[in-house]
């Protein structure tokens, strides 16, 4: 099996053109590819992961990866999936997240000795003479076709900027620009983008002739990250200090039966043999396979120490018999207490049980919240700052899953 094959058998694939060249290219580790990362905030998520895993297989199979960090097209917004138009981001902002993220990307991907290259389309884009950009690359475009485009459809309703309506055409100069500078021959990205690269390739065909070696995989990416990460807390961030390496594990170790084999597939490096023998489990055996890929997937982003970190504490709390050494923990100071007591809600909140007191109230109501083992159902519950420290530590526990390790 070649690797263009693997990736089919993973369910990464949604749709491509030029299927014959594309394969050919994969297989003898020829692309040059590129796949665009939005610096909307300071960390990257889950969605992003997706993309990461796959461009480290290609990687790995002798292929070169371009990182494109949209500091360029950032100033704009991209309205796909959106029914409402981005915040504005000042240049500093966007400066400052797109730092974020290549530190993130040089814990996945082997920038060494021209293996990889991670650009910044703000080099290009922010320092265009903008009737230029129209004339040699607006001219074309219809009107017709980008408002048939879904991402635009979807905002049509409820008012579409102008600044917005530019962002195919940013996108489509930014794959002109990699192919004219970097050689690059192909670009990936998620089943929401589909219109947005076809722009890309048929603008290098137009300017460059029908012949010019420019190619679009359309994965399954950007639509199945929306699906997945999200937690209580938000978004499922890659950045420790958002989301902890135990909460990274937590999450794909609670994931849905229907759902473990695909993210095996798409998630991890294991051989396709191996998850095979994998879905073979059934009911309560599924565990172990969940078990098996919050490991890989936290290992991946956090490293194999904090995996294990991660994977004792839930051992420890739902198995028995391991440390609680390593267990998720919030300190409280003598500032988060009142009168020396500590109101039920707060706690949750401090603790990041809860988003909101107001939530936080809903779950002790619904008897969700227990300390110590011992379900609390009273909102005006509190604990006392002594207790704690008598005690060393108390656990609070929301729901069958979250647990936090209080400490003063």
């Amino acid at each position: 099996m070649g690797l263009y094959e693997e990736l089919q058998a993973r369910g990464l694939i949604a749709q491509v053109t030029d299927e014959e060249d594309i394969r050919e290219l994969v297989n003898e580790g020829k692309a040059t590819f590129y796949i665009g990362f939005d610096p909307t905030a300071d960390s990257l998520h889950v969605g992003h992961f997706m993309a990461l895993c796959l461009m480290k297989r290609l990687q790995m199979g002798g292929n070169k990866p371009i990182a494109l960090v949209g500091g360029g097209t950032g100033m704009i917004g991209d309205p796909s999936g959106r029914t409402d138009m981005r915040q504005m981001m000042t240049r500093e902002t966007i400066n400052h997240n797109c730092e974020c993220f290549k530190k993130q990307m040089s814990r996945f991907i082997d920038f060494s000795e021209g293996k990889a290259l991670m650009v910044n389309n703000a080099d290009w884009l922010l320092d265009l003479n903008y009737v230029e950009l129209l004339r040699e690359v607006g001219s074309h475009f219809t009107v017709n076709r980008m408002l048939a485009a879904e991402c635009y459809k979807q905002r049509w309703e409820k008012g579409l900027s102008f600044l917005e309506f530019n962002y195919m055409i940013m996108q489509s100069y930014d794959f002109y620009r990699l192919y004219q500078d970097y050689g690059c021959n192909m670009q990936f990205g998620g089943d929401d983008q589909w219109s947005n690269m076809l722009g890309g390739t048929e603008l290098i065909r137009r300017k460059l002739g029908k012949n010019a070696y420019a190619m679009t995989i359309n994965l399954l990416l950007t639509s199945e990250g929306k699906k997945m990460g999200k937690t209580q807390k938000g978004a499922l961030w890659l950045d420790p200090n958002k989301t902890t390496p135990y909460e990274f594990y937590q999450y794909w170790r609670n994931i849905g039966d229907a759902d473990v084999i695909k993210c095996l597939k798409m998630l991890t490096f294991l051989s396709l043999e191996e998850i095979a023998e994998l879905e073979k489990l059934e009911g309560s055996q599924l565990n172990k396979a969940k078990e098996i890929l919050a490991f890989e997937t936290t290992k991946l982003i956090h490293g194999e120490e904090e995996a294990k970190k991660a994977q004792e504490s839930a051992k420890a709390l739902f198995g028995g018999g391991a440390s609680l050494e390593n267990v998720p923990t919030t300190k409280l100071d003598e500032s988060d207490f009142t009168d020396g007591e500590i109101n039920i809600l707060d706690l949750l909140v401090k603790a990041s049980l809860a988003p909101s007191k107001s939530e936080a109230r809903r779950n002790v109501q619904q008897g969700g919240v227990s300390i110590d083992g011992e379900k609390i159902t009273d909102v005006s519950a509190a604990v006392s700052m002594d207790n704690i420290r008598e005690k060393g530590s108390i656990m609070v526990r929301r729901g069958k899953k979250a647990y936090k390790k209080i400490t003063v």
